[in-house]
């Protein structure tokens, strides 16, 4: 899980949907939580979508059942990872910091209130890459839920309003290049009452920093 706010670090929950963890055959019995803000350099690049949970109000120690109360509403979030430097990280025992933290490394979607997302364990996610369909998942098999998550965080880190948490990624994870147009969306989400999907653009740019409309 990340969890991010403008200027904030961000909190992200790893490996949390079921067809993601068999893709990487690993065993999950609870969350691993790591923080996300935003300075590193790197080259190799992968794409993971991702659902942001919008923190609506302070938030520290809540119970699973009252977790909700506290949202204010969701975005999509890209988690852009540096998997060559993960891997090494992952050999040596280190935090994922430097994977993780570089300059423009989650591109956000705009701000889609709660109220127009009634049950956000069932919706359908998707990205495409220059077209390309490549990730799609139902966060239907998220393994933690998110109350849960939200619960989890909060023990550990007070959310402050604006804070977003991100909530793992599905199946389908991959590389991305220089000049690459990521597209992400939410199948059958109305916005603003005129498209069909709410949409999540990102282009890669030089460097391999990233931006978003």
């Amino acid at each position: 899980v990340a969890v991010m706010a403008v200027s904030k670090p961000l909190s992200r929950f790893w490996e949390n949907y079921a067809d993601h963890v068999r893709e990487c055959a690993a065993r999950v019995s609870e969350p691993v939580l790591f923080l996300k803000p935003s300075t590193a350099y790197v080259r190799n690049l992968h794409h993971e979508l991702e659902l942001g949970v919008v923190m609506g109000k302070r938030c520290r120690a809540a119970p699973e059942s009252a977790a909700m109360d506290y949202v204010g509403g969701y975005a999509l979030c890209l988690d852009m990872t540096a998997r060559d430097v993960q891997d090494e990280c992952k050999k040596k025992g280190l935090p994922w910091t430097l994977a993780k933290s570089f300059t423009a490394s989650c591109p956000v979607s705009a701000f889609v209130p709660k109220e127009k997302i009634p049950d956000p364990h069932n919706l359908k996610l998707w990205l495409k890459v220059n077209g390309e369909l490549r990730q799609e998942g139902e966060t239907s098999s998220m393994i933690f839920s998110i109350p849960y998550i939200i619960s989890y965080v909060s023990k550990i880190i007070t959310l402050e309003e604006g804070d977003i948490i991100l909530t793992g990624t599905p199946k389908g994870v991959g590389p991305v290049k220089e000049n690459d147009e990521i597209e992400a969306g939410i199948h059958g989400l109305e916005c603003n009452g005129a498209i069909s999907a709410h949409r999540n653009l990102c282009l890669l740019g030089s460097g391999n920093s990233a931006s978003a409309s």
